[in-house]
């Protein structure tokens, strides 16, 4: 197998890794004791002298980083992220000196902790802010998560990678994209084939009943065969708590260090362990890794492997796109220790060749402004003199962005009206006329085939031989023949309910090439003057254009190519035998379907083709010709019209109607007057800024936590920052049902006014929003159980636990604010008894960043 796993393979790696192994570099393994002053730097206090450069300009660096000196060297060649971390150092040491604040900022969250760790190493008086926890915020050195201002990227890469596909059921991997970066589409073809030819092996590792695999797993055995060839260290991305966790337990099998390694993690571990009490001692301990850890955690490797190119985005399941495919790929291959790093993609019989070279061959995604209006914003803005929220809408990036897009539009709309007035159409008006009769019988055909597609009425004629039509979007596959149909579970969107889906497997005349290089499910349409080969294709419900009342017989054994091509001749027979059409079911009368909607829709199809067929046009020779331009015509037409709406969007200051909204919201609520004056709700919604702002206050000025318990007032809030879905919903006591029905009902009348001031708000979502799935296990968290008890009381992950424990410790620290702000003690002190409450053992443990 060219570029596979074989001999040619194995033989190129290995010449890498003798080239490295007589290297200093190896040579020096286990030398090395840590950065200049690592032995001293642990709780070392600024003291006003900056960094200079060192004595020891003569000596080689290698040799005085071992000497472990407590200067920074300067004046040599380092690594580039050597110098970037001196230089960061010097400009914060610089600003401390001076007495002038700093602030570090990163994109995402895990940066910022890394950041925070190694700053309060080295200065002490440092803070942090992310969307999680806030320490210290008053600091002379801050650092904290914000949206960039000024990005500096460059498309080279010092350390090339090799990108291979394994495909699932095959037995090695294929080189798609070279160190050099040419796509290899001979390879890639040939992987694809391999998917095709593999059958039910093509659909990955089979699920055990535990959620383990049966047998081996093919991330076991690459993982395995990277261990052997030494192309650790690697880093495996899986997009699925579940399997991330098997194929953890799968590793164990794996001896991957040496004794004196083994030492080393055990003394690791235990110094993390004694920091425990003894019961959650007992607990599994392990560290897991989401794709973020891409992002920003200083973790390079020499491999990445991606289990899969499949995640689940809140939503719904999706491919991962070209731009995370590229930030999680660039973990691989160390600058300075290796010619190249090494990216491998398991792929199953989901991924066409079209999403494999979209995600192989794509481009990083581009820089857009997330930024969004909240109530927050929007108060603390009006509290500032200065400045307000018009200003800060239109002088930010997002409208920037926006703004940027005009030229282009103008242009767009410029060229359209040209393309509009070169169309010269005949007696025009009554061409017109015709097409949009044909437009108006196109989308009620639309409607019958929605009634036609509901599996009550369809699924009983969908027997084997049934001749129906395929059109997916752009191809039309045309008639084809069903070989069966099953039925799959999908889960449905934001719900999390099971909600069938019908496959239904046809027997369509398809391109060879299309067949030659992908999966059946990326089938193409033969073309007219191609031959074509008949093949079997899953095809969901909603593609068939029609069902035919004609039935064919079709071989029992569909394998050998002769008798699928038999069926091919059997329908281009019955196309003869009707010269007019192939005879539909008559969703009425032969499918027996009596819903009154379709008997309206086809009483009005029957007087649109009455007037289609006295159409003059209707008879006329030339009528394909004047159509095609007249549709040609009208679909330019639609074109100008978005071009124009996109021009008058990127002209206004986007938002400002939200803006607008939102302000109304908050006079009808007392949360501001109506000049803009911040009222004292305003002020309290200030402190809050990590979850609902405008619900907590109210409930807050309604009494609402007044009469509960500091355990209560804890679980209660518990709802405003669980964010997952559980399949679980707790069964809650009358203690703690009885805060959430009137939490309920404070947030109906928030979604009430928000309606009425014209803001886009739909109720149902709004309540799903606060997730009471937690409440119980925080309660019993509060009240002093056991992290493993709770963990027995939910199908909750222990990571997402403690992430919604740690998100709310700063929620009740900004609620303690808040009820300050109002000069309410007895519910401040509340509040700060419910953080004392939750913060403690394992759930608030330092994190452990090696």
């Amino acid at each position: 197998m060219a570029d596979a796993f074989g001999d040619e393979l194995f033989s190129v790696f290995q010449d890498d890794s003798t080239n490295e192994a007589g290297t200093k570099k190896d040579q020096e393994k286990g030398k090395w004791k840590g950065p200049p002053g690592s032995a001293d730097k642990a709780g070392k206090h600024f003291d006003g002298k900056l960094p200079t450069e060192s004595t020891n300009s003569g000596k080689n660096k290698r040799d005085t980083d071992f000497e472990g000196t407590d200067e920074p060297i300067f004046g040599k060649k380092p690594r580039i992220e050597e110098t970037i971390a001196e230089d960061l150092r010097y400009a914060i040491a610089l600003a401390l000196r001076e007495k002038q604040r700093v602030i570090f900022t990163s994109p995402i969250k895990a940066l910022s902790n890394q950041k925070y760790r190694e700053m309060y190493e080295e200065f002490q008086d440092v803070g942090l802010m992310t969307g999680d926890v806030t320490i210290n915020p008053t600091a002379s050195c801050l650092v904290m998560t914000t949206e960039p201002c000024h990005v500096i990227y460059t498309d080279y890469r010092p350390t090339p990678l090799q990108h291979y596909i394994f495909p699932a059921g095959g037995d090695g991997l294929h080189l798609v994209v070279d160190e050099n970066g040419d796509f290899r589409e001979d390879n890639f073809n040939t992987a694809m084939q391999v998917l095709r030819d593999a059958g039910d092996l093509a659909k990955g590792d089979q699920k055990g009943r535990k959620g383990g695999t049966k047998g081996p797993s093919n991330v076991f055995k690459i993982v395995k065969m990277i261990m052997e060839r030494n192309f650790q260290p690697v880093i495996i991305f899986s997009f699925s708590k579940k399997d991330c966790e098997a194929y953890a337990l799968q590793m164990t099998k794996l001896d991957f260090n040496t004794d004196e390694e083994k030492k080393m993690v055990e003394e690791v571990f235990s110094n993390a362990i004694d920091c425990l009490s003894d019961e959650d001692k007992k607990l599994p301990q392990a560290l897991f890794a989401t794709e973020t850890f891409a992002m920003g955690i200083n973790m390079p490797a020499r491999t990445v492997l991606f289990t899969n190119a499949r995640k689940f985005d809140g939503k719904d399941f999706r491919w991962i796109s070209s731009g995370e495919y590229i930030q999680m790929s660039g973990r691989a291959g160390r600058r300075g220790m290796d010619d190249r790093g090494i990216v491998i993609l398991m792929v199953d019989e989901k991924m066409s060749p079209t999403v494999g070279k979209q995600l192989l061959k794509g481009s990083a995604d581009p820089l857009n402004s997330a930024f969004h209006l909240t109530y927050n914003m929007v108060l603390n803005l009006l509290r500032v003199e200065e400045i307000n929220p018009e200003y800060m809408l239109e002088k930010s990036f997002y409208q920037f962005q926006h703004y940027r897009a005009i030229p282009g539009v103008v242009e767009k709309v410029k060229n359209s009206e040209q393309q509009y007035n070169k169309i010269v159409i005949p007696n025009e008006e009554s061409v017109v006329i015709y097409y949009k009769i044909r437009q108006q019988l196109a989308k009620l055909g639309k409607e019958i085939e929605e009634y036609i597609h509901k599996p009550k009425y369809c699924l009983p004629f969908l027997q084997p031989g049934r001749l129906v039509k395929v059109k997916n979007e752009g191809d039309d596959f045309g008639w084809g023949v069903v070989v069966n149909f099953s039925k799959k579970s999908n889960v449905k969107p934001n719900s999390g309910e099971l909600d069938p889906l019908y496959v239904v497997e046809v027997l369509l005349r398809c391109s060879k090439e299309s067949l030659k290089n992908s999966a059946t499910e990326a089938a193409k349409p033969a073309k007219p003057d191609e031959k074509g080969e008949m093949q079997v294709v899953p095809v969901l419900v909603h593609l068939l254009s029609a069902i035919s009342s004609v039935r064919l017989y079709i071989p029992k054994d569909l394998r050998p190519v002769d008798n699928r091509q038999s069926v091919l001749k059997s329908i281009q027979e019955v196309q003869k035998r009707f010269p007019d059409g192939i005879p539909l079911l008559d969703p009425i009368d032969d499918m027996g379907i009596q819903d009154q909607g379709l008997k309206k829709v086809i009483q009005k199809v029957e007087a649109f083709e009455h007037r289609m067929y006295s159409h003059p046009l209707h008879n006329d020779p030339n009528l394909e010709t004047v159509y095609t331009l007249c549709e040609k015509k009208a679909q330019i037409a639609i074109d100008i019209k978005s071009a124009k709406r996109e021009l008058k969007k990127a002209r206004t200051v986007l938002q400002m109607d939200e803006l607008k909204c939102r302000k109304r919201v908050l006079r009808r609520l007392g949360f501001a007057t109506s000049s803009d004056v911040i009222e004292m709700k305003g002020r309290v919604a200030c402190e809050i800024s990590s979850a609902d702002e405008l619900l907590l206050t109210e409930m807050m000025f309604n009494g609402l936590f007044n009469d509960l318990s500091a355990e209560q007032a804890t679980a209660l809030l518990s709802c405003f920052v669980f964010q997952e879905n559980s399949s679980e919903m707790p069964k809650l006591t009358e203690q703690l049902a009885g805060p959430l029905r009137q939490m309920q009902e404070c947030a109906k009348r928030i979604a009430k006014v928000s309606a009425e001031a014209k803001l886009e708000i739909d109720e149902e979502t709004y309540l799903s929003s606060f997730k009471p799935h937690l409440m119980d296990v925080v309660y019993t968290w509060a009240t002093g159980a056991t992290f493993a008890h709770i963990c027995k009381m939910t199908d909750v992950f222990e990571g997402s636990i403690i992430r919604c424990m740690r998100r709310l410790e700063e929620l009740l620290r900004q609620m303690c604010q808040a009820a300050k702000a109002i000069g309410n003690t007895e519910l401040e002190n509340k509040f700060a008894e419910g953080i004392t409450k939750i913060k403690r053992d394992i759930v608030f443990a330092a994190s452990l960043y090696l």
